[in-house]
């Protein structure tokens, strides 16, 4: 039987992104590399832990569930996040962003200083430029102000991500207009808590980064794994969680590599892939179900 290799996610480094795996082997992933993986036969996806720990009951979890984890791990999990607030006494600098993902689709977010553009990178954001750096608490109060203020918010579905990849503006200075905009708006409120120090309008674009110039349409994307199925196609981009794989005669399809924590995952050189499959509105030519 072969060996069987549990993810722990996809990581960004200087050199792209990497599928890392528990025990610490890592996997670089390029353009054009084929990803291929079976779930085991008779698998069942268990809660992959919270903060380091692993689940004391070692729980099944739903194979459409992007954080692979029970409601006690989950709530664990949340309640020491950065999001929930209950951290506010962390001595680290923190930096207010925002950030594009396509048109219409900017939020305004904060992390780690420590951290440079890691969490952009994890998020898919397709260009972003900095707001400003300072204690966290001052941060998130600058946050919320100009989540109210300009009117945008701090979270973009990532389904709308998707379906957006493939029609992005040609140039950086298009890409960049909306944040251009709205950094400036920014700037002149004026009301910014003073421990913040603003930062200078400077766009990162990552188009080159993720692979999406030239990007073919997905016409769907994987909704969950199961047992026994398969996942196998040609590497073309990946963004945030997801790859976009092209498959044989079926087009690119995205994988959300969230989908692959929890499952014990075998080698499957040639898989094509036999998962279920949400099909895009206004796709065609894969079916919702096991092919």
């Amino acid at each position: 039987m072969a060996q069987a290799w549990k993810c722990s996610g996809l990581r960004w480094s200087a050199d792209g992104p990497v599928l890392v795996w528990d025990g610490g082997r890592r996997s670089a992933l390029t353009w054009g590399k084929r990803v291929a993986f079976g779930v085991a036969e008779g698998g069942v996806r268990t809660c992959v832990g919270a903060r380091g720990h692993a689940c004391p009951v070692r729980a099944a979890v739903s194979g459409r569930s992007t954080g692979a984890r029970c409601e006690e791990c989950g709530r664990l999990d949340r309640a020491h996040s950065v999001a929930a607030d209950t951290i506010a006494d962390d001595p680290r600098p923190y930096r207010v962003y925002l950030a594009w993902f396509g048109p219409g689709m900017v939020k305004v977010g904060i992390t780690a200083e420590e951290r440079g553009s890691a969490r952009l990178l994890e998020q898919g954001a397709v260009c972003f430029t900095w707001l400003g750096t300072g204690p966290l608490m001052a941060a998130r109060r600058t946050e919320e102000l100009l989540r109210a203020a300009l009117g945008v918010p701090d979270r973009i579905p990532y389904g709308d991500k998707r379906a957006v990849r493939s029609a992005l503006p040609a140039s950086a200075a298009e890409r960049a207009a909306e944040i251009a905009e709205l950094h400036e708006r920014a700037v002149a409120l004026g009301r910014w808590p003073e421990s913040l120090e603003q930062a200078p309008y400077g766009p990162v674009d990552h188009v080159e980064v993720f692979g999406l110039a030239g990007l073919p349409t997905a016409v769907g994307a994987v909704s969950e794994l199961v047992a026994g199925g398969a996942v196998g196609g040609r590497l073309v981009a990946a963004a945030g969680p997801d790859l976009h794989l092209e498959t044989d005669g079926k087009g690119v399809v995205v994988l959300d590599t969230r989908l692959m924590t929890g499952w014990e995952l075998v080698p499957a050189g040639n898989a094509e892939i036999s998962v279920p499959i949400r099909e895009f509105k206004g796709a065609t030519g894969v079916q919702d179900g096991l092919f």
